[in-house]
């Protein structure tokens, strides 16, 4: 049987993808080692999982490989991470997706990303904002470059604390509604009941 090129390419990232998660949460489980020496230890090969929690879908990807954005693996990030109102997709700020593995490492995680709310359109992000306080009408949301968040078998003020150490844009703690805000934007911090 003749092996394509794409087959065997999937086959080695898989193989990869649980190879270098494996050596990343082990990594995150014995050191006091910052984030920059887990993210350098990953610089070559990163990875990500997700699950929607309004689109049911799931995705766990490789989105790094050879220290190069895998343009597929991007792709594929964008569709399940798109406006779950409309359907619209947006590129997501790159990053936006290291923060969130850097993030990964720093908690040691061994869930998936639960994706409460990704890109939303200017007209989803408008709706948000008219019925109910929380919502900026200049949301970075809308520009691909906001995320927001839960894990599994982490805590939010965990997961909070993992966002701040990262320092690589907004922290936005949700207490009540359970979930934490990443972006790109300026290194700042907020927190709501």
């Amino acid at each position: 049987m003749i092996e394509h090129r794409s087959e065997r390419r999937a086959h080695l990232s898989r193989r990869r993808f649980c190879r270098h998660v494996g050596a990343g949460i082990a990594a995150a489980a014995f050191a006091p080692l910052c984030t920059s020496d887990l993210l350098a230890a990953t610089r070559g090969f990163r990875a990500l999982s997700f699950q929607h929690l309004h689109t049911g879908e799931s995705l766990a990807i490789p989105y790094v490989e050879d220290g190069l954005y895998v343009p597929e693996a991007l792709a594929r990030i964008d569709h399940v991470l798109r406006d779950h109102y409309d359907s619209s997709v947006h590129p997501i700020d790159r990053d936006l997706l290291d923060i969130l593995h850097a993030v990964a490492l720093e908690t040691g995680t061994r869930s998936p990303f639960q994706v409460v709310s990704g890109y939303r359109s200017p007209a989803t992000n408008e709706m948000l904002r008219q019925r109910g306080p929380g919502v900026s009408r200049k949301s970075l949301h809308m520009q691909g470059r906001a995320i927001d968040v839960r894990l599994d078998d982490v805590g939010t003020a965990h997961l909070r604390d993992a966002g701040l150490a990262v320092a690589g844009g907004g922290v936005g703690y949700y207490r009540t509604s359970d979930f934490v805000h990443l972006d790109t934007g300026r290194v700042r911090q907020w927190a709501r009941a």
